[in-house]
């Protein structure tokens, strides 16, 4: 019996708030892997048709303008809430949203690869609370997968930066994003990559940027036509696109265009928006977006306790950071020019396919130490936060102390867990709340309370609180997520349906395009060999294409094969006969019985005006996947 000797593979995946991507190591070197539409790049956005169809990528993106109210973007900003996104009646989480992203990505692969892909590492925001952690780990199991490790996206960059540098280095990896910003600084040594320091901010990035441009755009607009284009979602859709696109030709240019012709109309008749946009006008209106991008930096540095020239390098990551506003506080901020060498949009996945190797035991000598982002404690007197575990700590860690009872007789103590680096317990984030019950009465001050904080490499928080009397243990996992493990089952199984669903429809959209594709065929041959079919010949093939046809008008797919199948067979026999009359083999590429129907490699019939009149019966069709 032979053996599979195909390794298992562990792949890296970006999931981004604009963009997402997926790497895996080759030759040890990390590797794009291309979707199924041929792009490096998969967009973070969905679509929910009417019709029931779901679009991921670049053919939601084609749609948003036109049903911007049944599309989800930047779903990213909203991990570890409790949003949801709600469209014929059905609540979305944002687990659940992203979840489908990371299948559309994972199928891609798997056909590019023609492998299975069960192990994934992930990458997060460095700033991402273990909430938002959590959620992203959710996600990779709500698609199927088993995430191995959740990686913070500068860390991920660094790898891929670093994978081939001997020579100790300190490294600043500047992360701005669609939705979030990192900035971490790390020193390299060999195999060794530490993480000494990380700031950041979840609530900015190229969005914030694209919303200027479209701000602008509305007072421009109001300015001159007295409409306010902000009021009506399918105008703000294309507003968004536009802004988008004239960000990135302010990249490479000093001034850009923007007209969106029928933008919308009153009264007097349909109106177009035609504006023109500085690079320096679009520099002045996002000069609070760049301080907010230098105040994280500075503190990353302060928490180094390093100053910019201890710097080697800096690494730019992100879309955004093609923006000659960012490279330019870049340059000054850390008395440096960037590094060129790693694609800004593709260095978080490919640093996360190392990872994955790391994991996988492909790639050795590589250990990567991380740390927390943000401090976690308990709440003590005075509705207090006490930090047990302090910002930028390495990871994995392990952190005790003893607390006692704030009143007399007390039987039972609350842990609440917090994370955040606010004084007052309110003002920073909960992650958790448990009781330790079973304490012996005695005088406050007596009891003695052990309260553990463990966090994995992942990030992800388990705490655990120990009377030292009695031995009584109490502990939680933090499941920040507000997620059950019946929740992210329930998600797994609608997956798995609509996956069922969508190759499905798949298989029927095969089926409609092969009857297509017969019928052009078997029409184009009868005109062919019209002085060589008979009368009866002709009649019989186009009475079976009429009731074809008319198969074709209703939905029943069985039968719609059934009847291409009997036409195909037909017209293969009137072919063989009339070739052994003349003495000529068939082609043998011509179309066969079983040819087509579900699972055939073939693209919709062309059409008549793309066909040359000394073209072949049938070609050789490329396969086409259906989102």
């Amino acid at each position: 019996m032979s053996k599979d000797t195909k390794k298992e593979l562990v792949v890296g995946i970006d999931l981004g708030t604009t963009n997402s991507g997926i790497a895996y190591m080759v030759a040890g070197k990390p590797e794009i892997i291309p979707n199924i539409e041929g792009g490096r790049l998969t967009p973070s956005v969905i679509t929910f048709n009417e019709d029931g169809n779901r679009y991921i990528g670049i053919q939601a993106k084609r749609q948003a303008i036109a049903i911007p109210d049944r599309t989800v973007r930047s779903i990213k900003r909203k991990m570890g809430t409790d949003y949801k996104f709600t469209v014929d009646g059905k609540d979305y989480r944002p687990e659940e949203i992203s979840a489908m992203i990371l299948s559309k990505m994972i199928d891609d692969a798997e056909v590019y690869l023609s492998q299975k892909i069960e192990k994934a590492v992930i990458t997060v925001p460095a700033y991402f609370s273990d909430s938002q952690r959590q959620a992203t780990k959710d996600a990779g199991e709500i698609a199927g997968l088993d995430v191995l490790r959740i990686v913070n996206e500068p860390t991920a960059s660094a790898l891929a930066y670093g994978l081939d540098k001997t020579e100790a280095e300190r490294v600043l990896v500047f992360d701005l994003g669609g939705g979030t910003f990192d900035v971490s600084i790390l020193e390299l040594d060999g195999g060794l990559f530490k993480v000494i320091a990380t700031s950041g901010n979840n609530l900015l990035g190229g969005d914030d940027f694209d919303q200027k441009i479209i701000d602008w755009m509305v007072v421009e607009f109001k300015k001159k036509e007295g409409i306010d284009l902000s009021k009506d979602p399918k105008v703000v859709q294309r507003l968004k696109d536009a802004a988008e696109e004239a960000k990135m030709e302010l990249t490479s240019k000093l001034k850009t265009n923007i007209s969106l012709p029928y933008i919308t109309a009153d009264a007097t008749g349909p109106k177009h928006l035609d504006l023109e946009l500085s690079r320096a006008k679009f520099e002045d209106m996002s000069k609070d977006l760049v301080e907010k991008c230098a105040g994280p930096s500075r503190q990353a540095m302060k928490d180094a306790k390093i100053k910019a020239s201890d710097l080697d390098q800096v690494i730019l990551v992100g879309g955004a950071t093609r923006m000659p506003m960012i490279r330019d506080m870049a340059k000054d901020l850390f008395e440096k020019e960037p590094h060129k060498g790693v694609a800004p949009e593709e260095v978080v996945a490919l640093g996360a396919a190392v990872q994955a190797a790391v994991l996988a035991g492909e790639v050795k000598d590589i250990l990567l130490l991380d740390v927390t982002p943000l401090s976690l404690g308990v709440e003590t007197l005075g509705n207090v936060m006490t930090p047990l575990v302090e910002r930028n700590t390495t990871i994995p860690v392990t952190k005790k102390n003893v607390f006692t009872t704030a009143a007399d007789m007390q039987t039972s103590v609350e842990v609440h867990v917090l994370q955040g680096e606010r004084t007052m317990a309110a003002d920073n984030i909960t992650l958790g709340r448990f009781q330790l019950v079973g304490i012996p009465a005695a005088p406050r001050g007596v009891p003695q309370v052990e309260v553990s904080f463990d966090m994995d490499a992942n990030g992800i928080l388990q705490v655990s609180a120990k009377d030292l009397g009695t031995g009584k243990k109490q502990s939680i996992v933090i499941q920040s997520s507000h997620l059950s493990d019946s929740d992210i089952e329930k998600m797994k199984v609608d997956a798995e349906k609509y996956k069922e669903e969508d190759a499905k429809r798949k298989e029927e959209i095969e089926i409609r395009n092969t009857a297509e594709q017969v019928i052009y065929s078997t029409e184009k041959a009868i005109k062919d060999l019209e002085e060589k079919i008979t009368d009866s010949e002709k009649k019989s093939l186009e009475d079976k294409i009429e009731v074809l046809k008319k198969n074709m008008e209703t939905d029943d797919f069985e039968k719609i094969k059934a009847t291409t199948d009997e036409l195909m067979e037909e017209m293969m026999q009137i072919s063989q006969r009339v070739y052994a009359e003349t003495g000529q083999a068939p082609d043998a590429t011509g179309p066969q019985p079983g040819d087509y129907g579900p699972g055939a490699q073939q693209e919709p019939a062309p059409k008549q005006s793309d066909i040359d009149e000394e073209q072949v019966i049938d070609v050789d069709y490329e396969p086409v996947e259906d989102d």
